[in-house]
């Protein structure tokens, strides 16, 4: 730009001796900064500044980017905490007790009666004197009628017996049932099991206690002329709405019984036994893996780096304008020295 006003200025004649006059008068105050402003550091003022606006416009596409990136964060953890809380996990825990809560059994015998009932520990069942004939019922047990639950009009009859509690032991319910006569061509007894004998004895309507539970649990049979040992397992299951539901699970195996008896008989005999399989009790509930603080704590860093990011690429602005306009400014001021 120097060099464009000084050959505009030498074209004009009048210019050019006003100009001659003026250096003549002062040449030390004219000539050198002619030379240096013309050459040297117009170039390198011109030079620092663009290298600094083009390194500031890098900067800027550089946090953009970032900014891009950001927004895209916030929009996946938000998705990803959605689809969590539309799928829970099911969380599986187990509780070590020395003591459970004796179980109610509850059998339906039908015609076939209880001949004896006795509680062994440490899994060792002597073996039977008088197999057939009536022994020692050393159970707690307890008669109920009630109607069937999903007839209303079959009346069926119950037998409550107390089951093991203490597992450390071993403890164990053996019982024998004796059947003389069938008409069918299969013999079986139904029971079912409920979480407690306890609530079962102080509940004031034991039909309607009894009608809810073969509603909720399932039922199983154990066969005349077999000896069948059941594990129980506890399982306990905590729903949405923070109730608990109880359920057993159990492993059953069958030994065939030898009738040692003289003489042949017509009638069945039922052997059963109950027992804990572990002193664990397994809780079942469904959580949802994703942690609303931890959404909070990234959403909070993501857009304070978003804020950040804005506050510097508006200060990248203004100090690009800023320097623009001293640009113009030290333009002008050449010009007028020049002129």
């Amino acid at each position: 730009q120097l060099s464009e006003d000084v050959e505009r200025v030498s074209e004009n004649p009048t210019d050019e001796r006003e100009g001659e006059m003026e250096v003549h008068e002062d040449a030390s105050s004219v000539i050198l900064p002619d030379s240096e402003l013309g050459t040297t550091a117009p170039s390198l003022r011109f030079s620092k500044t663009c290298l600094k606006n083009v390194f500031s416009v890098i900067l800027l596409f550089i946090y953009l980017l970032l900014m891009a990136v950001a927004v895209f964060l916030v929009y996946q953890t938000i998705s990803d905490f959605r689809e969590k809380l539309k799928h829970p996990v099911m969380s599986v825990s187990y509780k070590e007790v020395s003591l459970y809560d004796a179980p109610g059994i509850a059998f339906y015998p039908g015609k076939a009666r209880l001949l004896s009932c006795k509680h062994h520990y440490y899994d060792h069942i002597p073996p039977l004197i008088n197999p057939g004939q009536p022994g020692d019922i050393e159970c707690t047990t307890q008669r109920i009628n009630y109607t069937d639950p999903f007839t209303n009009q079959t009346m069926k009859y119950a037998l409550v017996v107390q089951g093991p509690r203490d597992v450390k032991k071993k403890e164990l319910v053996f019982l024998q049932f004796h059947l003389n006569e069938t008409d069918q061509d299969f013999s079986a007894i139904d029971y079912l099991l409920f979480s407690s004998f306890q609530e079962f004895i102080n509940s004031p309507e034991k039909a309607e206690f009894m009608k809810d539970c073969e509603s909720s649990y399932s039922s199983w049979k154990f066969s005349g002329g077999f000896r069948t040992w059941v594990k129980m397992s506890l399982v306990k299951t905590k729903e949405e709405d923070g109730s608990e539901t109880v359920e057993f699970k159990q492993e059953t195996s069958v030994v065939n019984y030898i009738d040692q008896r003289t003489q042949p008989r017509s009638d069945q005999l039922f052997f059963v036994v109950f027992e804990w399989k572990d002193p664990f009790i397994q809780t079942v509930q469904d959580i949802i893996t994703a942690n609303p603080w931890n959404m909070i704590a990234l959403l909070c860093g993501i857009f304070l780096a978003l804020f950040k990011a804005a506050d510097f690429a508006k200060l990248s602005v203004k100090w690009m304008i800023k320097i623009r306009k001293r640009h113009l400014k030290r333009r002008s001021q050449v010009m007028n020295h020049i002129n």
